[in-house]
């Protein structure tokens, strides 16, 4: 049976607090939280995390993270726990955070904006502590995955994708930022497809998700108990290191890959002339007139590619129904942060949510759409783009970050990123490099050095489709 919120263990009687270090916060449960909003359990070398807010479709609040934080730290010391699994109960694996209950307390003033500021603090810190976390962690992304289930997820080596899966990171909807992370994840996307799933709030679902890179693998939703069970009765020597338990752990994960849907291949905006387009659209040298001038663009365009201009027109419309504020925001967020460490992301990330819940647009926001029955439209302000000074941008960024973080984990670029489908940029320096190669020999290439990953070679040969152009003599070439 599933142990409930209580901790079992007797080093931890009277407390769940305990630290990695004498410098770490203190996290304790308070005596309002909920008691089974989380059900931990353990079979042999697994420890699973169960997310149990159904109803809720498992959105993250403080109650949960309070509980998690200290069993991942428990787990992090103990000798018999080899793998860390992370799952939601119901059809979601977890919708985001409890952003009704964030904006209710925002209302109340001074005192319930600080609350709110001290919830994203607490979540950033568990999020940083998965993506530095020293033991295998396994997310099983299957169903709803947005916002705050993002930051529960994916940051981890692994994370694993179904036929049920739905991603988004839908914040500037609601008049805030993509956090959780984003500022790390979303820049090292390929391409400019994270810019465009920020902006926008677009979903992508299914095996696109694994396409994408934001899941390492993908198994058809029934595969999942096997799977927990199989990984249950892995042993480590103590002497093996972490790499070399992850790739033990990725050839287990692997057994269960039984091919991927034949009706479903690599779908718009990940692939295909739509994502030619989001590059274009998106491209780094971009501010944001420039983005709304080139969909533009490509609504007015003469070309017969009437699916383009049908996605810029709708594109376009939707930015501009973003709170001008956030969209702003997002943009800035996202240039910087591809340059920011992992540890640098969760502490800037906290400076800017608290300043989104000192501004109305937060509030408005989640009241909308929400909060008041039926949903209204909101009203932001600044109403337009252009009402959003540079100085306001500014902002959301001065300061310096005061959060302090579970851990001393950092790095640039993630430990882990061999477990997932080769990235375009890979793809990019090994045509580049070589010369001379045709298709299926850059093919062959990736999928020799990933021992035959599923989805490999969907992937390298709509790369080369988009990105490459082939002579006579059958080579590609990159195009410039």
């Amino acid at each position: 049976m599933p142990l409930r919120a209580k901790i079992l263990n007797p080093a931890m009687a009277g407390s769940t607090t305990r630290s990695l270090s004498t410098s770490s916060p203190q996290i304790r449960e308070l005596p309002g939280d909920e008691p089974n909003d989380v059900l931990f359990n353990s079979q042999y070398g697994v420890r699973t995390i169960t997310l149990n807010r159904p109803k809720k479709l498992n959105s993250l609040n403080g109650s949960m993270a309070r509980k998690i934080i200290p069993r991942l730290q428990e787990w992090e010391k103990s000798q018999l726990a080899n793998v860390v699994v992370i799952k939601g109960e119901g059809r979601a694996f977890c919708a985001g955070g409890d952003v009704t209950a964030l904006a209710q307390d925002n209302q109340k003033g001074t005192e319930g904006q600080q609350a709110s500021k001290d919830y994203f603090g607490l979540e950033y810190q568990l999020d940083h502590q998965i993506a530095t976390y020293s033991k295998p962690y396994v997310a099983f992304i299957d169903g709803i995955t947005m916002g705050g289930g993002v930051g529960l997820s994916v940051h981890a080596p692994f994370r694993i994708a179904t036929e049920n899966t739905v991603f988004a990171m839908p914040e500037t909807t609601i008049g805030f930022f993509p956090d959780v992370g984003a500022s790390f994840f979303l820049p090292r996307m390929d391409g400019e497809l994270g810019m465009y799933l920020a902006l926008t709030s677009e979903q992508l679902k299914g095996v696109n998700v694994f396409y994408a890179g934001i899941a390492t693998h993908y198994l058809h939703s029934t595969s999942l108990p096997s799977l927990e069970s199989r990984l249950s009765e892995l042993q480590f020597k103590d002497s093996l290191n972490l790499q070399s338990r992850l790739q033990i752990i990725n050839s287990t994960i692997e057994e269960f890959a039984t091919g991927l849907p034949h009706d479903q291949p690599i779908a718009a905006p990940v692939g295909g002339q739509i994502r030619a387009a989001v590059d274009y659209v998106f491209q780094p040298a971009n501010n944001f007139d420039d983005i709304i001038t080139a969909l533009e663009g490509l609504e007015q365009t003469q070309s017969d590619v009437e699916e383009i201009r049908s996605w810029a027109k709708r594109t376009r419309e939707t930015i501009l129904q973003r709170s001008p504020t956030s969209a702003r925001v997002t943009l800035r967020q996202l240039r910087e942060g591809g340059k920011w460490s992992i540890a640098e992301t969760f502490r800037r990330e906290h400076l800017i949510a608290s300043r989104f819940m000192e501004h109305a647009d937060f509030v408005e926001g989640v009241s909308s759409l929400l909060i008041r029955k039926p949903k209204t439209t909101p009203k932001w302000s600044p109403a337009s783009s252009a009402e959003v000074s540079e100085q306001d941008v500014d902002g959301f960024f001065d300061g310096t970050p005061g959060l302090q973080l579970m851990g001393t984990g950092d790095y640039l670029d993630y430990p882990h990123a061999w477990v997932g489908l080769p990235r375009e940029g890979e793809v990019e320096a090994y045509v580049s490099k070589k010369g001379g190669l045709t298709k299926d020999a850059v093919v062959s290439h990736f999928e020799e050095g990933n021992g035959g990953k599923q989805g490999t070679r969907e992937k390298i040969e709509e790369i080369l489709v988009r990105k490459t152009t082939e002579g006579g003599d059958g080579s590609v070439t990159w195009k410039r």
